[in-house]
């Protein structure tokens, strides 16, 4: 038997138990379950045969005692079951996670070819793994983790995934739900690496032949945002000629795209300064881009809300804007504040855009709808006597599934001003 590639982490993690929970659910999850819902909240248990442990198997029967679903169990999170069959019975396997790791790569087998080496590999529910998330980054996959559920089974996910696609290291995320929620990692640490050695040297990756550098480690999400990579491209489209303004920058990505597509300026605006700085970074390793190097990058530290405001108080404008802010809303009852807090940015947006310019506001806030999203930017547009026209809604990437209504968070608009 060859040696195991993973660390010693991985080899000391537990098997899972193999009885399993047996769950009694309110009518309204059979239903639910019945129609293929990956998650069973707790407060749809009537009551469970025993007290079970993060990653045992939960089993689902209806009134009649027929089989309904089965799935990872997790007491530490208030989503009881991470579904992974329903309906039709069969095995919890080795064998099944290989399955639904093949068949999500091969959803995505086309990205290659665009001279793209960054994508989702995994997205969780959409891809059969609900709670798990895995995205490459040229040889590194970053697997994240969402649910403690998924601790016994995380070595034959990760023996699936460099199987199926090999890289040389793998480095483990946790969500900041399960960071701070009290339960069994066995050793797990978020950015920890679990298979090969970080280099010295930055790692860096390709997006529609740009390139540009990551931290696995400690980057947001698991270190860049591939979920806007097809609205990226739409900004390298519309870019040239243009002055282009680019609010919550991050690392740049939008600004990358906007000088290759042509922009004769561009603006990144952040509150982080090392986000800014691999900005400036990211444009000098695509400086061999004629246009790239042709385009005059400007970057600038502050909040959104304030640089817009110093912005038009200056009588800047723009030929192009973009507006991509982090998750105002992560739940229902945040959802009032951040259609407010979207309106606002609309607003004070849309009057730095030139006639006939360009306004982009893109909102991954789940709770908030495309079309309440769409109602209330247009609404804070109009307000402004800015209204939009010509416009065109954007929302996820091939890589970035919607099989489910809770998958849907990303959604964006681009409009003429």
């Amino acid at each position: 038997m060859s040696p195991s590639p993973f660390t010693a982490a991985v080899d000391a993690l537990p098997a899972p138990a193999e009885k399993p929970v047996v769950l009694r659910v309110t009518a309204s999850a059979e239903s639910r379950l019945r129609a293929g819902h990956p998650w069973l909240p707790v407060e749809q248990i009537k009551s469970e045969s025993r007290a079970g442990e993060p990653g045992d198997l939960g089993v689902v029967f209806d009134r009649k005692r027929a089989f309904l679903a089965v799935g990872l169990y997790d007491p530490c999170s208030p989503l009881r079951l991470r579904v992974l069959r329903a309906r039709k019975s069969g095995p919890i396997d080795d064998a099944l996670l290989d399955e639904r790791v093949a068949a999500a790569l091969a959803r995505r087998v086309s990205l290659p070819a665009t001279d793209t080496d960054g994508y989702r590999m995994i997205h969780g529910e959409s891809d059969g793994l609900p709670g798990l998330v895995a995205d490459r980054y040229a040889d590194t996959t970053v697997v994240k983790l969402y649910s403690h559920a998924w601790v016994p089974w995380l070595r034959p996910v990760l023996e699936a995934l460099v199987r199926h696609q090999p890289v040389e290291r793998v480095v483990l995320r946790l969500s900041r739900q399960l960071s701070a929620v009290p339960g069994p990692l066995f050793g797990l640490t978020d950015g920890q690496v679990l298979m090969g050695e970080l280099p010295e040297a930055t790692l860096t990756w390709r997006e529609h032949g740009l390139t540009q550098e990551v931290d696995p480690v400690h980057g947001q999400k698991t270190g860049c945002f591939l979920d806007q990579r097809d609205n990226r491209r739409r900004v390298g489209e519309l870019s040239a000629g243009r002055r282009v303004l680019n609010l919550f920058a991050y690392t740049g990505g939008f600004s990358l795209a906007a000088a290759r597509g042509g922009a004769t300026e561009v603006w990144s605006v952040d509150l982080s300064a090392p986000a800014l700085a691999a900005a400036e970074r990211n444009v000098a390793l695509n400086r061999h881009v004629p246009a790239v190097a042709a385009a005059r990058h400007v970057t600038r530290r502050g909040d959104a809300f304030e640089v817009l405001r110093d912005l038009q108080s200056a009588d800047e404008s723009f030929d192009l804007v973009i507006v991509d802010p982090p998750a105002f809303a992560r739940s229902n009852a945040q959802l009032p504040g951040a259609l407010e807090a979207y309106g606002r940015l609309a607003k004070l947006a849309a009057r730095l855009v030139t006639p006939d310019g360009t306004l982009l506001l893109a909102s991954c806030s789940r709770p908030v709808s495309a079309d309440d999203f769409l109602a209330t930017v247009s609404a804070a547009a109009r307000a402004a006597g800015r209204p939009l026209r010509d416009v065109r809604e954007t929302g996820h990437g091939l890589d970035h599934p919607t099989d489910f209504a809770e998958s849907e968070y990303l959604k964006a608009v681009f409009a003429t001003v």
